[in-house]
C-alpha cells in the first residue's frame, strides 16, 4: 500500500482531527474542510483549537507513533503576555511543575530563548489583544514531550500566559512554504 504524508498550516479554531457525526462537535471546523484528504489520514500528535502552526499528517500509522513516541523536538514560537524575564526563560529551560488531571509533572530541561523581533505570523481571525492592554514577547521554546496544553501550563507557571502559540517545526520539517490553512503532500516525513 502507498502510504501519503502532508504538512499542514492549522488555522487559529481548526480541531486537529477529521469529522465525526458527534452532536457536540456541531458547529466546529475540522481538518478535512482544508484539503481533500485520502481515506485513513490521521493527524500526528495535536494541536489545541487555539492554537496553530505546523501539524503533519499521515496515512501511516507507524510512523505516526515513531514520531509521537520518539525524542523529536517540536519548536513553538509563542506570544506571551508581558516582558517574559531571563529568570522565566532559565526556569523554563531547566523544567517546571504543571498539572493534567490532578496529577503533577515535571517537564524536562527544553531550549527557550526571546525572539529579537516579531515572527511574521498572518493576522489570526479572532484578535488577541493590542499593546495598549500593555506589552508582549514573542519566545521560541523547543520541546520534546507533548503533555496537554504543556506550554500553555508552562508559560503561565512562569507568570508570562500564553496569547497565541505557533508550532513552527517538527524535527527537521518546518513551516516555511506554507500559507495559513494550506497543505504540501511530502514524499516522507521521517
Amino acid at each position: 500500500m502507498e502510504h501519503h504524508h502532508f504538512k499542514l498550516f492549522k488555522p487559529f479554531g481548526y480541531l486537529s482531527q477529521f469529522q465525526t457525526n458527534a452532536k457536540h462537535e456541531i458547529n466546529k471546523k475540522f481538518l478535512g474542510e482544508l484539503h481533500d484528504f485520502p481515506e485513513g489520514t490521521m493527524a500526528i500528535g495535536r494541536l489545541d483549537k487555539d492554537s496553530e502552526g505546523l501539524l503533519l499528517l499521515t496515512t501511516n500509522g507507524k510512523v505516526s507513533y515513531e514520531i509521537t513516541s520518539s525524542k523529536t523536538d517540536k519548536e513553538y514560537y509563542v506570544q506571551v503576555d508581558g516582558e517574559i524575564t531571563s529568570e522565566a526563560l532559565i526556569q523554563l529551560q531547566n523544567g517546571v511543575t504543571i498539572s493534567h488531571q490532578s496529577e503533577t509533572y515535571q517537564t524536562k530541561p527544553c531550549k527557550a530563548i526571546q525572539l529579537e523581533s516579531f515572527p511574521n505570523f498572518p493576522k489570526r481571525v479572532k484578535k488577541i489583544r493590542d499593546e495598549r492592554h500593555g506589552k508582549t514577547t514573542w519566545i521560541s521554546l523547543t520541546i520534546n514531550q507533548g503533555k496537554f496544553r504543556q506550554v500553555r501550563k508552562m508559560t503561565a507557571v512562569v507568570g508570562f500566559p500564553t496569547l497565541r502559540l505557533v508550532r513552527v517545526r517538527i524535527g527537521k520539517i518546518t513551516l516555511d512554504g506554507l500559507k495559513m490553512g494550506t497543505v504540501k503532500e511530502l514524499e516522507a516525513i521521517v
